[in-house]
């Protein structure tokens, strides 16, 4: 099954870090990732800087992935204003039976803000006795919360539709 995993750091270095210990995750096969992007955002800045740490596609930049999407869709697309409103409702609807839901979009766009960066990751294949004692070393810093969502196998091509759909309307992110 696949699962999206929301580390959301306190500062906006904080992804960064935890970039590194996914990438050791990876390497020693605790994980298979589809996607990882890093959020950071600076506290003065308009919006935040999203990177790559993994997609299948090297090519791909920051918002042009299913996560960078959802992030445009939590974060951004509501800095457009109220004309979009509508459209995002509609598209947020849309992700719930992908098992992108409201209540964990609303917990991220809680806890994205300036000064605070977050790492995003769409996985599957966790070894959950190798990565439980990973997580709750995090969990212990107390600079970090953690989101978890088990979602559909098509949510990724849900995501990507709802942000294609957007865009199109120029609703988007």
């Amino acid at each position: 099954m696949t699962a999206l995993t929301v580390w959301h750091y306190d500062t906006p270095f904080g992804a960064e870090a935890g970039g590194v210990r996914l990438r050791a995750l990876e390497e020693r096969l605790v994980l298979t990732v589809h996607d990882a992007i890093t959020v950071a955002w600076m506290p003065r800045a308009e919006e935040p800087v999203i990177s790559h740490l993994h997609h299948p596609s090297a090519s791909s930049a920051g918002r042009g992935s299913v996560l960078g999407g959802l992030v445009g869709l939590v974060v951004l697309a509501p800095l457009a204003g109220a004309a979009a409103g509508a459209g995002i409702a509609a598209a947020m609807s849309r992700l719930s039976g992908a098992g992108i839901d409201r209540r964990l979009v609303e917990e991220m766009g809680k806890h994205l803000t300036p000064g605070s960066s977050a790492l995003l990751v769409l996985s599957s294949d966790a070894d959950l006795d190798e990565l439980r004692p990973v997580i709750e070393r995090e969990l212990e810093r107390g600079d970090v919360a953690l989101l978890h969502a088990e979602l559909s196998e098509d949510a990724p091509a849900a995501v990507r539709e709802v942000v294609d759909d957007l865009e199109r309307r120029g609703q988007g992110p």
